[in-house]
């Protein structure tokens, strides 16, 4: 399957966050990634999500399913179905002519980069002028393909395509302009190391063993599981524990500020965020604890 027929959210954040985390599925859900978050006057569900999957998932298991039904507002990072939006991210992934992806990175990893291409039926020309986030996040991406995991079926395009059907505010913890802004801060030193450790990790069969870790953690709603493959993963990929830094925990602040304001309104809100984001002692559910929220694992 060619990813590059696939909607245009993937290759926007998510499309890196897969170069660190790099989510499948497994048949069976086991338990979940689903929290109740509760304040004085109100409460709220908060749902660690992936963003490739199967058909087959839907309907999500029935206490995810009670919960949004429950809930009054969803809340996700960004609308990945707002086109207007998502038209704003071209200038974030491609060079303008005449400049190519190939005048920034090594040599030798371009044509390791090349040369994998085939096996996802990519043509080099559709990616010539990628910047290298773009173009190794279409690499990930058809691994993901390859296996029969879909980003159109991955969770917030579920949970956005249901909101909409039944009617259900939609409303942004970040936006596109905010996701926007950390692909663009990204350095050119910076972009090549990832490019160059994610050939490794894919043509090594890394990936492979991240994306059955961190499905089965995350199926299991296991956080600590979900750090440990992170761990290793950052072990063994050079940059990859400095973009984890950047694109997941530095985050956090800004987000606590949007939910303890949902939390303080009259509204219940569905919050669908990456499965990362809440894992750990710097994860969303740690830092809501703190702030004297009681939170549970449904």
């Amino acid at each position: 399957m060619n990813v590059l027929k696939l909607s245009p959210f993937t290759f926007h954040l998510r499309a890196f966050a897969a170069l660190v985390l790099a989510f499948a599925v497994v048949p069976a859900f086991a338990e979940t990634s689903l929290w109740e978050v509760v304040s004085v006057t109100n409460r709220a569900y908060l749902f660690g999500t992936v963003h490739a999957g199967k058909a087959s998932w839907y309907p999500l298991p029935p206490q995810i399913e009670k919960a949004f039904h429950e809930s009054n507002v969803l809340v996700v990072e960004a609308d990945i179905t707002d086109v207007n939006a998502m038209s704003k991210t071209a200038n974030a992934m491609a060079y303008p002519a005449p400049d190519t992806l190939k005048a920034h990175v090594a040599p030798e990893d371009y044509e390791r980069f090349r040369k994998l291409l085939p096996r996802y039926a990519i043509p080099e020309d559709a990616l010539l002028r990628s910047k290298p986030f773009m173009a190794i996040s279409t690499l990930v991406f058809s691994e993901w393909a390859r296996s029969g995991f879909l980003p159109q079926y991955g969770i917030e395009s579920y949970l956005i395509t249901k909101a909409k059907a039944e009617l259900k505010p939609i409303v942004e913890l970040e936006g596109i302009d905010t996701q926007i802004a950390l692909m663009e801060s990204l350095t050119e030193k910076e972009s090549r190391i990832i490019f160059s450790a994610t050939l490794t990790a894919i043509e090594s069969g890394l990936t492979t063993d991240q994306i059955n870790g961190m499905v089965d953690a995350w199926q299991k709603g296991d956080g600590g599981k979900l750090l440990e493959v992170a761990r290793r993963y950052n072990e063994a990929i050079p940059g990859a524990l400095e973009i984890e830094e950047k694109f997941v925990w530095s985050r956090h602040p800004d987000m606590m500020t949007k939910i303890d304001g949902y939390l303080a309104s009259k509204d219940r809100h569905f919050i669908a965020v990456g499965a990362l984001h809440l894992a750990g002692p710097r994860g969303l559910i740690e830092l809501l604890r703190k702030r004297g929220y009681i939170v549970r694992q449904l």
